[in-house]
């Protein structure tokens, strides 16, 4: 049955809705734009709103239901950790797209909706938001976010939990690692705080 599961999450989540999108309603290939990765912030940059949020949506929801699906069918506790990575790693390293994908930050999205409820947003926004704040780099937001989720299943005192925030906050580290070679751009505000600190 886990197995079961993790093939239908791996297959959910290695669907380009983004890339699908892109060239249906916006008549581009987005991986011509912005950082070139098939996700939906590309999809945004490429057709705007009408397509970047359709396919955020999806993207979420094709992590979402597989995980939501199997939790509803029985499995529980570490049987959970390969169904919640299956998505993501499916989206990241997609077969259709010759093993190569997006940042999978909307399929890490849906996971964590899946296992936390809207509260996940609330616990990933506690550090990606003053990281938002204090510097100008997606990837080092993005990665601030896993921490907090991390930070999060420590706290619970799951141990397959742990095992998986572990897993994820890797993998975003991985698909991130490019722009995470560059230190973070700090904003000109705390900028001026720091000179000030040291005049």
């Amino acid at each position: 049955m886990t197995l079961f599961w993790i093939l239908i999450a791996f297959f959910s989540g290695s669907i380009p809705y983004a890339l699908i999108l892109g060239k249906l309603m916006a008549r581009k290939d987005i991986r011509t734009v912005g950082d070139g990765n098939p996700g939906g912030a590309n999809a945004l940059k490429a057709g705007g709103l009408k397509v970047g949020v359709p396919a955020i949506l999806l993207d979420i929801a094709k992590a979402f239901f597989p995980v939501y699906l199997a939790q509803n069918n029985g499995l529980t506790g570490w049987m959970l950790v390969p169904v919640c990575l299956a998505p993501i790693l499916g989206h990241a390293f997609s077969p259709f797209l010759r093993f190569h994908g997006g940042k999978a930050l909307g399929t890490t999205a849906g996971v964590w909706l899946a296992l936390v409820g809207p509260m996940a947003i609330l616990i990933y926004a506690a550090l990606a938001l003053p990281a938002t704040i204090a510097q100008s780099e997606d990837a080092w937001s993005a990665n601030a976010g896993m921490l907090g989720l991390l930070g999060y299943t420590v706290l619970s005192g799951d141990g397959w939990m742990v095992a998986f925030a572990t897993l994820n906050a890797f993998l975003i580290a991985w698909t991130h690692r490019h722009a995470l070679a560059c230190p973070p751009q700090l904003r000109p505000w705390v900028t001026n705080i720091l000179q000030g600190r040291h005049a």
